[in-house]
């Protein structure tokens, strides 16, 4: 592995939004680093903007225009003498262009080298490379398919039902489930087209779609020396993909899986020098306790704040940290799981209609608190939601000594808060939190549609 040189870091680009970027500003002013904040126009009265040291405009409200522009985000950097640029997550986060750019312009990318995204960003060549390093992977095609007729040819090799996955995919976006040889031609071009219009990027590949499973991946972080894991995050409850609730540890492992399992998360990071903080993202079948690499996020995750409420890790600073070259602040031997953590993303959609985004102005506004609790939130009363982004406008994470703890105080925390002005997904939280299935422990990925909402 190679050493990252020293780097000092004094003033942080934060090319991002929402309360991802009020995130990174703490992190930085923790750290006595200045953070200037890059938003659009639509941003431009909102909650990072005001808590930044300075702030720059770099473009209209569409992300394609402003967010997403990688050469206009590079010239704001340079404008405001930033030395670095964190990405947050979304937006130019895993663009590997990106990073090299900023390399190039002697700026720090605040993630990981620009060869380690590109290989684990596109989703085939990561699996060759978990395949590489003996991690299990599920049955699939070895590389992108070209058409749906060569898509039926692998679907045929490892049995229907399968899974069409966009290989540069993320979030969900361009993923079809085809159940048999007449639904394949249409899922695959829908597939495709999604993929094309949320990447640029329409290859598509084929693995063995395994129902009933759960969703745990490994938190990692490295500098280059040294890799370690910061144990898993069970992120089963999710609604087309998308997750929605996220626990820390998860209740479907034992120490001898949790060993396993982040020890193959270490081996993958290992095949391609991983440096920064990332994940490994794992299919789990809590049955027989067999797991298979699904693919990598070379970035912070939204849920980053279950892991840090049961190691005690900043993984915000951390990843900083690394940037600069510094060594790891904790070894493996330190890493500790301290009672259960869970995260509930509050969005702004409307649960009763079909979770309808729902933007607009927050009248009144009541943040829950108490012990255990913590709100990672970009909301103020007065502000205006915009419509062209994501539509998460809060994370409420609760910890307790045991997951029972957990969840009476989460639900607790739910039940003080208030949203005024626009929908948002508390409700659903709420019947979650109650059910009986889910508070047993026993759910999957499909959980949600399937049984908790009654939809097939």
């Amino acid at each position: 592995m190679t050493t990252t040189a020293r780097r000092p870091l004094r003033r942080i680009l934060v090319a991002n939004r929402g309360e991802i970027a009020v995130r990174i500003i703490r992190a930085s002013r923790e750290l006595g680093l200045e953070a200037i904040q890059a938003y659009s126009e639509a941003d431009r009265d909102s909650l990072a903007v005001q808590m930044a040291d300075e702030s720059i405009c770099i473009g209209p409200p569409p992300s394609t225009q402003s967010y997403l522009k990688g050469d206009v985000v590079i010239g704001a950097a340079r404008a405001a003498k930033a030395d670095a640029i964190h990405p947050g997550y979304g937006f130019l986060s895993e663009n590997a262009a990106f990073a090299q750019a900023c390399e190039d312009a002697n700026i720090a990318f605040i993630g990981p080298p620009a060869r380690a995204i590109a290989l684990m960003g596109d989703k085939a060549t990561a699996r060759q490379m978990a395949a590489k390093a003996g991690v299990p992977i599920t049955p699939g095609s070895e590389s992108t398919v070209p058409d749906a007729k060569t898509a039926h040819e692998a679907a045929a090799l490892i049995g229907y039902p399968v899974l069409l996955k966009a290989a540069a995919g993320g979030g969900g976006r361009g993923m079809r489930v085809a159940r048999n040889i007449d639904e394949l031609p249409a899922r695959f071009s829908e597939a495709a087209r999604e993929a094309q219009a949320a990447f640029g990027n329409g290859g598509i590949y084929v693995e063995k779609f395994l129902e009933r499973v759960r969703h745990v991946e490994i938190q990692v972080l490295g500098n280059g020396q040294t890799i370690l894991h910061l144990g898993e995050r069970d992120c089963s409850i999710q609604r087309r993909n998308q997750k929605l609730v996220e626990e820390s540890p998860s209740p479907a492992l034992d120490d001898a899986v949790r060993g396993r399992m982040g020890d193959a998360a270490i081996r993958v990071c290992r095949q391609v020098d991983y440096r920064s903080v990332g994940t490994i993202e794992f299919i789990l079948d809590a049955a027989n306790g067999a797991f298979y690499f699904m693919e990598m996020n070379t970035r912070v995750q939204v849920e980053h704040p279950v892991t840090e409420a049961v190691t005690g890790v900043d993984i915000l600073k951390a990843q900083i940290r690394v940037a600069q070259g510094e060594p790891l602040p904790i070894t493996q031997d330190d890493v500790r799981l301290t009672g259960l953590a869970i995260e509930c993303r509050i969005n702004a959609e409307d649960p009763a209609c079909d979770f309808t985004p729902s933007p607009g102005q927050v009248h009144g506004l009541r943040l829950p608190g108490g012990p255990g609790i913590r709100v990672d939130s970009h909301l103020f009363e007065g502000y205006r939601i915009p419509p062209y982004y994501d539509s998460l406008i809060a994370k409420v994470i609760a910890w307790g000594r045991d997951r029972n703890e957990a969840i009476a105080r989460m639900r607790r925390a739910l039940s003080e808060m208030r949203v005024e002005g626009v929908h948002t997904t508390i409700p659903f939280h709420t019947r979650l939190l109650d059910d009986a299935r889910f508070r047993a422990g026993n759910v999957h990925t499909r959980f949600v549609e399937d049984e908790l909402m009654g939809v097939a």
